[in-house]
């Protein structure tokens, strides 16, 4: 953080306390958006909605005050008092993030230690969530410095140029104001012309949060055991002042320590037979399982490492997964040593937590992922550990058969795979990071109980929870109804997926829930060149949004991939909010010459090519002669005669 500079400020004009009063109560939540965006990043959203209150309530002077804070602005009265209460607040947002000297990295900062008000017990409180872009400039946001931050937010809410936020921001006391103001400048390039609306959304708004409970586990038992500590001191005292008329125990026969109660006993555990008798078949339906489920001090470990974890415990998530403790008891779904490791896995209806701690010394994890909604496809396996370019999953107890297979070679049988009473699983080799030379997945079948003849893939992105892969097969002749997503496990799926399997490495390590692959046209290439077939693949998070992307099968060897022609985030493109889709590109023919080739899905009728190339053509296809190089947009027409533009520019 620049260093604060507070002995050459020299004050502009003084400001009674009623007109300071007025601005902040019409200003209120203007103030605390700026102190919020201000305060540092590595504190917790609780803590920062704490600290913006107390910035802005405590940017009120004395009754009878008169305080001399502004830069040099008119003075108007309420706008006057407006901006010293800005400077104010600044001054105690910057101060709240800086450390001396000497002050040691891992601590807060001195004065984030301090008790302020309003404070809040029981409860956590955030800000609602926003979408992919603002979740984009909260990283941005992350990375300035908190004076750039501040000066990000002066000039797109209060909307002052550079000159006045410096003027601000110097009469705050920063140093290097004029430098900060500039790096707030390159902000503008992560939220564009957008940046004020996105600002003003729920995502920076302090003023609308969120509650949840803190710990409710931790707090009973905390209580349990101040009760139980209580009841010995009275005893204690009781025996004290009593008359002597036992013999006195001897010192090293003393009562034993008193202990905090366990909260294993809290947890929820459902029947072995739940996931037969019931409508909702999902991780609520996963029997508690392992030879550990019994080890109190185990999963007292574990429920300690969620609900607050400390230096000793490596915590991550997976994208837009919240962090908060459980808010209520969570579901024990296994506790047992697997690859030398202690593998706790506990579920709270909207997350898995994963706590894996070594046999001997050395830090735990615990690992949270969102897993709300999850059928009996997206709840049919976790992965426990990894290691050794391998997994080990638990299957759901509905999980009859599990085979292995490569997706890159269709033509191959799966392999069965052993799973233990417990439903731990061997070894499953994952694919590498670094290349595509094998892309494993899982192969389930239900059990009869619930299904019969349900089999369906699973594959590992990287997330706690594998991935369901489907498929949806190309059209009808004419106009037939749209074609529903299918398991990827007949000839004809396993056939598309071998060739668009080597795509799925840009969601790797994403909060991916389903990915299905649609053929939604086919079209014969010019010079007798074969039949390709245009792809859409769509992968769903667990949030809601999806990524697709595009992809043209040309005819080739089985082995290679399709050809990416274009990509777009965040869109409902591919889904059943978006059936209509257009793209093109650019293909080049075995004689050596260009073409522009464009496709749309079932209810195209007509598709425009402009730029430079331009063609009509009636029908789903167009296949025109185009230079190799230049910028061309394609467009369609739908038998209701709107206009469809293609979901993202085609690739080169």
């Amino acid at each position: 953080m620049p260093q604060l500079r507070r002995d050459n400020i020299v004050p502009r004009s003084r400001i009674a306390a009623d007109h300071a009063e007025t601005a902040l109560l019409d200003e209120y939540t203007g103030l605390v958006r700026l102190a919020y965006l201000t305060l540092p990043a590595v504190f917790t959203r609780h803590r920062r909605v704490l600290l913006a209150h107390t910035a802005v309530q405590r940017a009120l002077p004395g009754r009878s005050a008169r305080f001399a804070l502004g830069p040099r602005v008119p003075d108007d009265g309420t706008d006057t008092a407006t901006d010293a209460l800005r400077v104010r607040i600044l001054r105690a947002a910057l101060a709240v993030g800086h450390r001396p000297a000497g002050w040691p990295a891992a601590l807060p900062p001195p004065r984030a230690l301090l008790p302020r008000l309003p404070v809040v017990w029981g409860l956590r409180l955030f800000p609602r969530a926003g979408g992919a872009q603002e979740v984009a400039l909260v990283r941005a946001l992350a990375d300035a410095s908190p004076p750039a931050r501040a000066a990000f937010v002066l000039r797109h809410i209060d909307s002052m140029d550079a000159g006045r936020a410096t003027a601000l921001l110097t009469a705050a006391g920063v140093a290097e104001a004029g430098a900060a103001v500039r790096e707030s400048l390159e902000l503008d390039a992560e939220a564009g012309t957008a940046a004020a609306a996105l600002l003003c959304s729920q995502e920076f708004d302090a003023c609308s949060v969120q509650t949840r409970p803190t710990d409710l586990l931790r707090r009973a038992r905390r209580t349990r055991a101040a009760l139980a500590v209580g009841a010995v001191a009275v005893v204690a005292s009781a025996t004290l002042l009593a008359p002597d008329s036992a013999p006195r125990q001897e010192a090293t026969g003393g009562s034993a320590p008193v202990r905090a109660p366990s909260v294993a006993a809290d947890l929820t555990r459902a029947g072995r037979d739940t996931w037969a008798d019931t409508s909702r078949v999902d991780f609520t339906a996963w029997p508690a399982r392992g030879d550990r489920t019994d080890d109190t001090a185990l999963l007292d470990r574990a429920l300690d490492a969620w609900a607050d974890p400390s230096g000793a415990v490596r915590v991550s998530r997976t994208p837009d997964t919240p962090a908060d403790p459980a808010p209520r008891a969570p579901q024990l779904l296994f506790a047992g040593d697997v690859d030398g490791r202690t593998v706790v896995l506990l579920n709270d209806g909207e997350r898995l937590a994963r706590y894996t701690a070594p046999d001997g010394d050395g830090r735990a994890d615990l690992a949270l992922a969102r897993v709300d909604d999850a059928d009996v496809t997206t709840a049919a396996a976790v992965v426990l550990t990894r290691g050794d370019g391998s997994a080990r999953y638990l299957t759901a107890p509905w999980i009859a058969e599990a085979a292995t297979r490569d997706l890159l070679r269709p033509d191959t049988p799966g392999r069965p795979l052993n799973v233990s009473k417990d439903g731990v699983s061997d070894p499953v080799a994952v694919t590498p990071a670094d290349g595509c030379a094998r892309r494993p997945v899982l192969q389930l079948r239900s059990s009869p109980r619930l299904v019969e003849d349900h089999s369906f893939l699973l594959a590992d992105l990287g997330g706690m929870s594998p991935v369901h892969l489907t498929y949806t097969p190309l059209p009808g002749h004419g106009t037939p109804p749209p074609r529903q997503p299918r398991e990827a496990t007949g000839s004809q799926a396993l056939v598309a997926w071998a060739r668009t399997a080597c795509r799925l490495q840009p969601w790797q390590g994403g909060a991916v829930r389903a990915v299905n692959a649609w053929d939604f046209a086919e079209q014969r290439l010019p010079k007798d060149a074969g039949r390709a077939v245009w792809s859409c693949v769509r992968a769903s998070t667990w949030r809601g949004p999806g990524d697709v992307a595009l992809l043209l099968r040309t005819p080739g060897a089985a082995a290679e991939p399709a050809r990416l022609v274009g990509r777009a985030r965040a869109t409902a493109a591919c889904s059943r909010f978006g059936q209509h889709v257009v793209t093109g590109t650019r293909w080049k023919s075995p004689d050596g010459h260009w073409y522009l080739l464009a496709a749309g899905s079932r209810a195209v009728t007509r598709i425009e090519a402009t730029g430079a190339a331009t063609a009509s053509r009636k029908g789903r296809t167009l296949a025109v002669r185009a230079p190799e190089h230049g910028t061309v947009r394609v467009a369609a027409r739908l038998d209701t005669g709107e206009l469809l533009k293609e979901v993202t520019p085609g690739q080169p």
